[in-house]
């Protein structure tokens, strides 16, 4: 294809997403299925295209004057991948290329960005979060938001059940994997430019045998945070999809107990080939469905993680579409899901033990508000550092253990952000129940 009709498939695709409301997966197979002529490079072109779209979809829509597909998709190839107006005039004469542009247009693509552009346009945020972003960030709220409006990079964790980064490095090579800066057992896949097809980590013979995972740097850095011993019991009181358990398992050396634990078990599900794979032997999935009953091990946890439900800010990069259906209710909602999740999972915290409360979510009223509000009624509890535990665990490395202290709150919770650590947006917080 050439670049004009990979111009109109991201409008097509967009316009769905934007107006049909289809998530951007289900567009682009829905396209991929009318354009069989499509190759894999055209499809990432296109999906690439996509995603920067909604990622600069406030700053391209003020730069183009309107908010429709047609407008992102040029102005995010003006502001974003840099295209000057006449390349973009030029791909809309190819064959299947756009319409041509419109004087408008034109002269948009001309100019440069606003610098007097409102603080949500620069920012690539709902405008109703303003108050939030200015809470949490103050005056760097901007170049904040910014960071989160990029093509993330890719983490993985080497599994210590079944190998070590060193003998891990030869495989990653042909994914382009990098040693971590932050972790030790970890390496990184910097993004890739928006037009080029990534790697897929899948279809190399480190993963199916078990050696990695993929895993935000930021998810690791919280999971070694509860620093999880061999021979304790644990419980991952949201397991979810199960990163955070399989992270856990191999802290603890194959050792011990832990119960995975998740309302959906749908999602439950999807643990038990990732546990085969990871040779982690010790993780007992509990699901309500079943039967099962987290009764007995009330007061017997020696340590109870709960990466909690939240509005998932902290994955902007990921999944931009997901920021603009972010609304004040879906907020309000997830910080009750919070109250009663925490509160819950606190009850299976033996006298001594620890509680390890995270979230994906840069919000305050997500993270440190509910933090405070739990202990002010659970005066059993008191907020350890954080910082250091994750430091002590080992698994930093001592630029990762600097990052770490340095955005360390004054209580000892750690937020970290693209900006700041270049991982996803992380809150992560360190309780234990006094005897």
């Amino acid at each position: 294809m050439r670049n004009g009709g990979r111009i109109s498939a991201a409008i097509d695709v967009l316009r769905d997403v934007l107006e049909r409301h289809q998530p951007i997966k289900v567009a682009m197979r829905d396209w991929g299925k009318r354009a069989r002529y499509a190759g894999s490079t055209d499809r990432a072109w296109v999906s690439g295209l996509v995603l920067d779209a909604l990622r600069r979809r406030n700053s391209a829509a003020h730069h183009m004057g309107h908010g429709d597909a047609r407008a992102l998709v040029l102005g995010t190839l003006s502001i974003a991948w840099g295209w000057n107006a006449r390349d973009i005039e030029q791909a809309c004469y190819d064959d299947h290329g756009p319409t041509p542009l419109t004087n408008d247009e034109r002269s948009r693509l001309i100019m440069a960005p606003d610098p007097a552009a409102p603080l949500h346009a620069q920012g690539d945020y709902p405008e109703w979060m303003t108050p939030y972003m200015q809470r949490v960030f103050g005056p760097d709220m901007v170049i904040e938001a910014q960071a989160m409006a990029v093509r993330a990079d890719v983490d993985l964790r080497v599994n210590t059940l079944k190998s070590d980064a060193e003998k891990a490095a030869l495989p990653l090579k042909s994914v382009k994997a990098e040693p971590s800066k932050l972790l030790v057992n970890a390496y990184h896949i910097p993004a890739r430019d928006p037009t080029m097809r990534e790697d897929s980590i899948e279809g190399i013979p480190a993963f199916s045998r078990g050696w990695v995972e993929v895993q935000d740097a930021g998810s690791q850095i919280a999971a070694a945070a509860a620093n999880a011993r061999p021979d304790e019991q644990v419980m991952d009181y949201c397991a979810g999809g199960g990163g955070k358990t399989l992270a856990l398992a191999a802290q603890m050396e194959g050792k011990g107990q832990i119960h995975a634990y998740d309302i959906d078990g749908k999602r439950l599900s999807a643990l038990i080939p990732r546990l085969k794979r990871s040779g982690a032997h010790n993780v007992q999935l509990v699901h309500p469905s079943e039967g099962n009953s987290l009764e007995p091990l009330v007061g017997q946890m020696d340590l109870v993680f709960v990466d909690a439900p939240c509005t998932g800010t902290g994955t902007w990069r990921r999944r931009p579409d997901s920021k603009w259906r972010i609304k004040p209710a879906q907020l309000e909602k997830r910080i009750q899901d919070q109250r009663e999740i925490l509160q819950a999972a606190s009850t299976y915290v033996k006298p001594g033990g620890r509680l390890l409360y995270a979230t994906c979510s840069f919000l305050i009223e997500e993270d440190e508000d509910r933090v405070a509000e739990f202990l002010a009624g659970a005066p059993e509890f008191v907020e350890r550092d954080a910082a250091e535990a994750a430091v002590a665990s080992g698994a930093l490395t001592a630029h990762g253990a600097s990052v770490v202290r340095k955005f360390r709150g004054p209580t000892g919770s750690v937020r970290l952000t693209p900006r700041r650590a270049g991982t996803d947006g992380f809150f992560f917080a360190l309780l234990e129940r006094r005897v």
